[in-house]
């Protein structure tokens, strides 16, 4: 009998794709959230770029955060203040945000601390300059976080 090996690849194929279709996404862990942070955050997080540090959007399983890349890229928004972060704290401005920086296991966190919430956003050492995605996604946050009020 004559083999048929664009069938035998479609059926090894099949269940793969569809299983990668069915995939649940980044599982992100839940944080705790400023109350009545959630309709900004969803407004954040569907204007988020496609891309962040050359990285391709990924799926993230709930609706906390949005993510890019492998390791990925993930931001967080409505976050608590940083560890050690006070109001004289250096920050590392980019595009008009003041982000403050804190070194994790892989990278940074950053989190923008001049804004209404807090927006983190984790970038792991893979995606040095770290200042090319937190441009990426500076534009959606100053849409849809806004300063805070002059003390």
């Amino acid at each position: 009998m004559p083999r048929r090996p664009h069938l035998t690849l479609r059926l090894v194929l099949a269940p793969l794709l569809l299983l990668a279709a069915c995939s649940p996404g980044l599982g992100v862990d839940a944080y705790p959230t400023k109350p009545g942070s959630e309709v900004d955050c969803k407004a954040l997080f569907a204007d988020s770029p496609r891309k962040v540090g050359g990285q391709d959007s990924i799926l993230v399983k709930d609706d906390n955060a949005v993510a890019w890349g492998a390791p990925p890229i993930i931001m967080r928004c409505g976050v608590e203040v940083p560890d050690g972060y006070t109001p004289t704290s250096e920050c590392y401005p980019v595009d008009d945000l003041c982000w403050y920086p804190q070194k994790t296991n892989d990278g940074y966190l950053f989190t923008v601390t001049d804004r209404e919430l807090f927006v983190s956003l984790e970038v792991p050492e893979d995606y040095q300059p770290y200042s090319d995605a937190l441009g990426d996604v500076g534009d959606a946050v100053k849409k849809h976080d806004p300063p805070k009020p002059p003390a």
